[in-house]
């Protein structure tokens, strides 16, 4: 059975929840609906779900940047190579 719920949003929340919900067609109900369903889910139903929130400060814009942020965290600027390697020589040796 549903009961009814009020919540009061100021203006900027109640804006931002509009917005979200009519870009995918939904109701501010059903959108509510979901964020409830979202915060309340079991962590054990969700491995990935427990992580969230373990990484403290992150950049602000990590979502929209991420390929350059992982790039700059994870990524060598050129090969790093062993000691023990040898040079490799840029064209073959040539038997004369």
């Amino acid at each position: 059975m549903k009961k009814p719920l009020q919540v009061y949003l100021d203006a900027r929340d109640l804006g931002r929840l509009e917005t979200w919900a009519g870009a995918r067609g939904w109701t501010k109900s059903q959108a509510i609906r979901a964020a409830v369903r979202a915060l309340t889910r079991s962590t054990e139903e969700d491995p990935l779900l427990a992580l969230s929130g373990m990484i403290d400060a992150l950049p602000p814009d990590v979502s929209e940047q991420f390929g350059r942020h992982l790039q700059e965290t994870y990524v060598a600027d050129t090969a790093a190579r062993h000691p023990a390697q040898k040079r490799r020589r840029s064209r073959p040796a040539v038997r004369r």
